[in-house]
């Protein structure tokens, strides 16, 4: 199963690895199309497609993946109580991880600062 949005779907652990390693500048949100998911999943979806953040890839995760193991028991996740999660990497590293509904000004300003 994957996920209805447009970005592109990590549905495996190599799929995961060979996606971080490839790309510099990678936010994933990890979650399920519910209320607190989707409107992250939007404000990616246009950001892709803006000059500004061509830099960056954005991909998504489902949350309910067993391979999403890999995002769920991040060290920076661990305290996590609400979906979904959201998780930038530079060059193979997470950078920040955030949980639960993001706004835009709130997703730019940490793609603004950490990949920049």
């Amino acid at each position: 199963m994957t996920l209805q949005t447009d970005l592109k779907h990590l549905a495996s652990t190599d799929d995961f690895n060979k996606f971080i390693q490839e790309n510099e500048n990678v936010m994933v949100c990890c979650g399920r199309m519910g209320p607190m998911c989707v409107p992250v999943y939007d404000i990616m979806e246009e950001l892709e497609d803006e000059d500004d953040y061509k830099h960056i890839k954005f991909t998504d995760m489902l949350f309910d993946n067993p391979h999403a193991a890999i995002i769920r028991n991040l060290p920076e996740c661990s305290s996590f109580m609400g979906l979904p999660f959201n998780v930038y990497y530079k060059n193979g590293k997470v950078v920040k991880a955030t949980s639960s509904i993001q706004n835009r000004e709130q997703i730019t300003e940490i793609l603004d600062g950490e990949f920049k």
